[in-house]
């Protein structure tokens, strides 16, 4: 189940990031929160507007054609803290 892995997910990043790293991810996050980013966030469900984005290798990827091809799934990786 997609919850239980999240979770594990989650448990294993608690272990590996370091306490000054993780404090400035906590921070971020409650700042988005502050600004009202969790009310404006897509919800579950919800359909997201048509994009494109470049892939690692600087290729553009249109979200159409992905959905063309089946159900998509995103994922969002913010980088190095």
């Amino acid at each position: 189940m997609l919850g239980d892995r999240l979770a594990r997910i989650r448990d294993g990043a608690a272990k590996r990031i370091p306490p000054e790293r993780a404090a400035i991810m906590q921070a971020a996050t409650q700042a988005l929160r502050d600004a009202g980013a969790v009310e404006q966030a897509i919800g579950v469900g919800d359909r997201l507007p048509a994009f494109a984005l470049a892939n690692s290798h600087g290729e553009e990827i249109r979200s159409d054609d992905l959905l063309a091809r089946g159900p998509l799934v995103m994922t969002v990786f913010r980088g190095s803290w």
